[in-house]
Parts: structure tokens; C-alpha cells; sequence
């Protein structure tokens, strides 16, 4: 199996439609144990998804947290002694820094959505590496931000931020062995993606335009991806942002289509 014999932290579950859920299934299925986070009034939808993928372990963090961060790796250190992989699939905008209010978007949103789906990657590398070891890996769940797109504004810019640090993460961990990527997937029906005003019109143009096709209904592909990065197989690839997106990425106009 894949991660047999890896322990791998997955953050980000809420309900079974959450990508991380399939990413926690898909690692379990491989041959790894694996400890959920959840937080706040969305505990409660984490423990239940846990349950769901037979009673997996849950942690409470507020990724912002400091303190819940050192409650986290303290309590991964006693229980497993090290950790192999992590999963960052956390991200938050408030309603104003999305759907064409960029001009108009305060700092007040903007730093929120910063702090919550950028730089709580740094947060979470941060607090895991002292427990891990050559050949750990650490996955973000990205959506390709080296372009503008409709409606998604800050987070946009988070999401480019989050690129960026991937990469300097990737500089100052690999001396340890420490590989960190990022998983830029198309669009998929989850929970935050419908509260992204206009979020039909994404995979509209996916439909057209993907020459694999895309199924937004369906984040197996995305599961698959992120255990390969945190696999033995990715040993050598850090610092990368690895599209899972039926190939739009690399298409122009699809006009003739």
C-alpha cells in the first residue's frame, strides 16, 4: 500500500463532500493511520465525518491558534512519536472580499482571509516539523492563482500567497528532508466552493474547456495526487504546485471548440 506505515495529520474535514475527507479515506485506504482537526462550530461536522471513516481520531484546532497548534503537535508526539505527512485544506474569506468587491474589500477581511488560507500554512509547517523526518511531506489543497479569475478576488491573492510560501517552506525544511507541495484541483462542489458567488460559472467553463473533462462532483483524482505527494514515490519533488484539473491549466481560448 501507498502510506503503509505513515502517519499522516489531515486538517480541513467538515461533511464527506469536504476534499479533505476523500484525501483522509483514500490515505487510510493506502495503509496510514491517520488524526483529523476540526474547529469550533464545525467540531461537531468533523467528528461525524470521523466516524464515517471509522472512527479516525479528531483534534480541536484553531489553525490561527499558536496555542492550539503546540496542544496539537504536543499531542501527535505522545501518540505517534513523529509524523510522516500533513494536509493543509483550510481556507476562509469573509463575504466581502469575494464576489467583485475587490476595490472595496477593508483590510480588516482581507487580513482575516490571509491569516486563515495563507499563512496558517506557515503556522501548521511550523508546529509539525520538529516531529518530522527525511521523507515527511506537507500538502496544500490549492486553486491556481496565477491568474485573475471571476469573483474569487482575496482569496485569489491567499491562494497566490499560499503558493509562494509553499515554496519558501520547501527552501528551509528540505535540509531536514522535508518536502512541501501544492495541489492546484479544478473546481469542485464543496461546501466553501458554493459560497463562492458565481461558482456555476467555474465549472461551466471547465465542462468546455478541459480536455480530460472534469467532474466537479468527484475529488477521487485530488485524493490520489496529494497520498502520491506524501508518498515515498514524491521523494525528490518539493516546492512544486502539481495541477489536478483535467488539463485546463494548459489550454488557451476555447473558442474552436
Amino acid at each position: 500500500m501507498l502510506l503503509a506505515g505513515k502517519r499522516v495529520f489531515v486538517t480541513g474535514v467538515l461533511t464527506d463532500r469536504s476534499i479533505a475527507y476523500f484525501v483522509a479515506g483514500r490515505a487510510v485506504a493506502e495503509g496510514a493511520e491517520v488524526v483529523l482537526s476540526g474547529f469550533g462550530r464545525g467540531l461537531s461536522l468533523t467528528e461525524r465525518s470521523a466516524k464515517r471513516l471509522g472512527g479516525l481520531p479528531v483534534l480541536e484546532l484553531d489553525i490561527t491558534n499558536a496555542e492550539h497548534l503546540e496542544r496539537c503537535r504536543a499531542d501527535l508526539e505522545r501518540r505517534w512519536g513523529r509524523v510522516d505527512g500533513a494536509v493543509h485544506a483550510i481556507g476562509f474569506a469573509p463575504e466581502d472580499a469575494l464576489g467583485g468587491n475587490f476595490l472595496a474589500t477593508p483590510w480588516e477581511s482581507v487580513s482575516t482571509a490571509f491569516a486563515v488560507s495563507a499563512y496558517s500554512l506557515k503556522g501548521l509547517a511550523a508546529a509539525l516539523a520538529p516531529l518530522m523526518t527525511a521523507g515527511g511531506g506537507i500538502v496544500s489543497l490549492d486553486f491556481d492563482a496565477r491568474q485573475a479569475w471571476a469573483a474569487y478576488d482575496w482569496m485569489g491573492v491567499c491562494k497566490a500567497a499560499l503558493e509562494s510560501i509553499t515554496r519558501y517552506l520547501a527552501r528551509d525544511l528540505g535540509a531536514q528532508g522535508v518536502r512541501v507541495n501544492c495541489v492546484a484541483a479544478g473546481p469542485l462542489a464543496t461546501v466553501a466552493a458554493k459560497s463562492i458567488p458565481g461558482f456555476s460559472g467555474f465549472e461551466d467553463a471547465w465542462a468546455r474547456r478541459a480536455p480530460l473533462g472534469w467532474d466537479a462532483s468527484d475529488p477521487t483524482a485530488v485524493a490520489h495526487m496529494v497520498c502520491f505527494l506524501l508518498s515515498d514515490y514524491a521523494t525528490m519533488t518539493t516546492g512544486e504546485l502539481i495541477h489536478v484539473d483535467g488539463g485546463y491549466h494548459a489550454m488557451g481560448s476555447d473558442l474552436a471548440r
